[in-house]
């Protein structure tokens, strides 16, 4: 060689050992970094399955009532009651209900013509508030079906809010009136 400090060879002309010579630019990095990333697999989502079977499907039923519909159909307050509306849309409407401004339940209307499987659960129902066959929706919330049609759910936000306070409640809607919707 001519002595001048290159690839292979130091300033002082010896040969340079592995591993001392010029660092990677920064750029080369993370090139390299992005080509490992992009070949890792991509695990599955526990949602694709029902993003794949649901896709293109409309998600309310055209029949569906407006969820506007349905307020007047819930109880008023009373006493140290209030009822705020919180959402509506197509079939299906939901307040809160609170008790000296606590939030102590939600209290729900949903058309189940969107959603047949969702009114089938209450055929085995054995028991009935006001005449309807209700269930229970996990340990926090009670429902029952209305004209084989509206599903009337009362759900708990407090732990001093029972499972008879939640019956009292789902009594308290205009239950006859929601009946005749249809």
């Amino acid at each position: 060689m001519d002595g001048k400090p290159g690839r292979w060879v130091t300033t002082t002309g010896q040969p340079r050992k592995p591993g001392t010579g010029r660092p990677l630019p920064a750029w080369l990095l993370l090139w390299l970094l992005l080509l490992l990333a992009a070949c890792v697999p991509i695990e599955q989502s526990r949602y694709d399955a029902a993003q794949a079977t649901t896709s293109g499907q409309r998600a309310t039923s055209k029949t569906a009532v407006a969820g506007g519909q349905f307020n007047r159909f819930f109880p008023k307050g009373q006493q140290d009651y209030t009822v705020v509306y919180t959402q509506e849309k197509s079939g299906f409407a939901e307040a809160v209900l609170k008790n000296k401004g606590t939030d102590v339940a939600t209290l729900s209307i949903f058309d189940t013509i969107s959603n047949p499987a969702a009114a089938a659960k209450y055929q085995a129902s054995t028991k009935q508030v006001s005449g309807y066959p209700t269930t229970d929706i996990g340990t926090n919330g009670t429902s029952i079906l209305v004209a084989n049609r509206f599903q009337v759910q009362v759900r708990a936000k407090a732990a001093t809010f029972t499972a008879q306070d939640r019956e009292t409640w789902l009594a308290a809607f205009d239950l006859a009136g929601l009946a005749n919707l249809q």
